[in-house]
């Protein structure tokens, strides 16, 4: 996803509020051993490009951020600011990826298999327990998403996170005895 970036300064209070009238979001990019450096984005590039992501994903989407200078670089969105009352974006905090550097990231769940599944054929009820699990990778190795197929589990039945299929390249940051997915009863 490419998303171009404004450098901006790091301004006063008043200054920010008139750069959200004019249409754009302050953002800051993470560095690793360095200040963080402070961009604006264009609000309504960013919503075309968040339309085009699926529900959860967003964590595990790489951004390619161009900014004025021509220059490029990879970075994954780490937390989102709202406003409350009419949940507008108002802050984006990017962190820049680097080949050699570790990244941690929290993968969404992907559940498939739900319509021949046994146990919603007897009456029960899919419960996701978690919907990301956090890993810790390089940047080659983000995977979009970690598959769950619930086709063959029945009611009483669960899925745990050393169950899913997560390749060696991953380090998981959670419990691996820790249910994932759980068929329950209605």
């Amino acid at each position: 996803m490419k998303l171009a970036v404004k450098d901006r300064s790091l301004g006063k209070k008043s200054e920010i509020k008139a750069l959200r009238r004019q249409g754009s979001i302050p953002a800051v990019i993470y560095h690793k051993e360095k200040e963080g450096e402070t961009v604006s984005v264009d609000r309504n590039e960013l919503q075309a490009i968040l339309r085009h992501i699926k529900s959860g994903h967003l964590p595990t989407t790489v951004f390619e951020l161009n900014d004025e200078k021509s220059k490029s670089r990879k970075a994954i969105v780490k937390a989102i600011q709202y406003n409350p009352v009419n949940y507008e974006i108002i802050h984006l905090d990017f962190e820049e990826l680097h080949d050699k550097v570790p990244v941690k990231v929290k993968v969404p769940l992907s559940i498939v298999g739900e319509a021949d599944s046994v146990g919603i054929k007897l009456g029960g009820v899919v419960r996701v327990v978690i919907r990301h699990v956090p890993v810790e990778c390089l940047p080659k190795d983000l995977p979009e998403a970690f598959v769950v197929d619930v086709t063959n589990l029945n009611v009483g039945q669960t899925i745990r996170v050393e169950d899913l299929k997560i390749p060696n390249t991953l380090r998981p940051l959670v419990r691996t005895k820790e249910v994932a997915v759980s068929m329950v009863k209605r």
